[in-house]
């Protein structure tokens, strides 16, 4: 084949949308919103499923949780104790079946878990989530 028509045959495939994963499968935080804040129509279409997220664990609220919260950037205090804080609109709420392990605030890490979308309330620290990931696994 000739360059030529090579290149133009290249040119004929329709460009494939941008769906919001990486090689890995994994999904970028970001991605799971809209600009508008609601979810994103990936989120939407992936609600119920198992994906992998990356991200940074935030300090917990308390020492022995089940939960934390995932955020795109490293976050060094908790923002739920620090008033002054800005709390990031890309996060989601991470449940897991065992006690939390923390991690460094700076250490990136890959969670798998259940997306799940709408209002839970944790009632032992009143932390309210609209979306996580449940029955998670993180390292």
């Amino acid at each position: 084949m000739y360059r030529r028509n090579f290149i133009l045959s290249a040119m004929s495939i329709p460009a494939l949308p941008c769906m919001g994963r990486a090689q890995d499968g994994s999904i970028r935080l970001r991605d799971l919103y809209a600009k508008s804040g609601d979810l994103s129509e990936l989120a939407q279409s992936s609600l119920g499923e198992r994906i992998l997220v990356d991200g940074f664990m935030a300090p917990p609220l308390k020492a022995e949780a089940d939960f934390f919260v995932l955020t795109k950037m490293p976050m060094a205090v908790c923002p739920f104790c620090e008033t002054s804080a800005e709390w990031p609109d890309d996060i989601v709420a991470v449940f897991t079946k065992r006690m939390v392990r923390v991690v460094p605030f700076n250490v990136g890490i890959e969670v798998r878990g259940v997306l799940e979308y709408g209002e839970k309330r944790d009632e032992e620290t009143g932390f309210v989530s609209m979306l996580r990931l449940t029955d998670a696994t993180y390292g």
